[in-house]
């Protein structure tokens, strides 16, 4: 389960005695994602989302991220709302950590994606890069090329490990992104996370996009990059083509790519599987103590990297 922080129930009183949301019900711990705390907070008016945000989100990151989600629900992106307390305030402080409430959404994320959820993925994705073009705070993305070098020192003593040579091979690929990743593409607010695990749908209709504390100012096509590695390749890492067609497709009914964004793709996916890889590496390597959270297995992007090692051009992904 991903609740590294308990609340007291006289504390958690308090804290949503702040907020016009009524009387607590219920209060649940979510047996999903790795990076904070949340929780199922149920009232007697609406259930909504709590979050308790751990020691790998920053805090000077988190009016950013929280002023996103306002931006985009403004925009008709479905996403998480903050909530603001009766002064105004959507960050606040509980458990002696950062805090915020935000708006539930109804869904589920798809266990077994479809080419029909990849091109609504893909339509989804660029409505957000539009909505987001007039967003005003900026974010770097520090799990970009200087992050990875970082992640590659720091996993590299204990990689093989995981398997014989993956300290090697990591470094390798390393060195031939740094030398060609790629600059001056279109760029703006991208989610950078956006798994299945983060897309909620309603049947076939998607409702709404999750877990924006990835979120930054980056390329838009390592957006796709990221989705291409995170949706398109079935449970025996082989990739799924129509999937990718899809995806693409959705994405350029209402953003077209660019010809410089198509020529960068492949080194894109490459990087995007390359920081999966590295961030399941060192939570693989670091497990926290206490929290009942399976690390997810690295090598799985390995092998995702691997196949984008040997893509020549956007045409792999089913681009024209």
């Amino acid at each position: 389960m991903a609740v590294y922080t308990e609340v007291d129930d006289d504390e958690l009183a308090a804290f949503v005695a702040d907020y016009d949301i009524g009387e607590i019900t219920a209060c649940k711990g979510i047996a999903e994602g790795v990076e904070n705390s949340n929780f199922l907070l149920q009232t007697d008016r609406d259930s909504f989302i709590l979050t308790i945000y751990e020691k790998r989100v920053r805090p000077a990151d988190l009016p950013f991220f929280l002023g996103l989600m306002d931006h985009l629900a403004a925009r008709a992106v479905p996403c998480p709302t903050p909530l603001h307390g009766r002064d105004g305030a959507a960050l606040r402080t509980l458990a002696g950590k950062p805090a915020a409430i935000v708006t539930f959404l109804q869904g589920v994320w798809p266990k077994r994606p479809t080419a029909q959820h990849c091109g609504s993925l893909g339509a989804a994705l660029a409505r957000m890069h539009l909505a987001g073009a007039d967003f005003a705070a900026t974010r770097a993305n520090d799990l970009s090329v200087d992050g990875w070098r970082r992640l590659v020192v720091s996993t590299e003593p204990r990689a093989d490990t995981v398997m014989p040579g993956l300290a090697r091979e990591i470094a390798s690929e390393f060195r031939d992104l740094e030398r060609n990743w790629p600059n001056g593409l279109p760029s703006g607010v991208i989610h950078a996370d956006l798994f299945p695990d983060n897309v909620f749908f309603l049947g076939e209709t998607l409702s709404g996009l999750i877990d924006f504390y990835f979120a930054c100012n980056d390329a838009l096509a390592y957006d796709l990059a990221v989705c291409l590695n995170a949706w398109c390749f079935e449970g025996n890492v082989e990739f799924n083509i129509t999937k990718a067609r899809r995806l693409l497709r959705g994405y350029r009914e209402v953003r077209e790519i660019g010809a410089d964004e198509m020529a960068a793709l492949p080194w894109l996916a490459r990087g995007a599987a390359l920081r999966f890889l590295l961030t399941r590496l060192f939570d693989w390597l670091n497990q926290v103590d206490g929290a009942l959270v399976k690390p997810k297995d690295p090598l799985e992007y390995l092998a995702r990297l691997r196949f984008h090692q040997h893509v020549r051009g956007a045409g792999a992904y089913g681009l024209d």
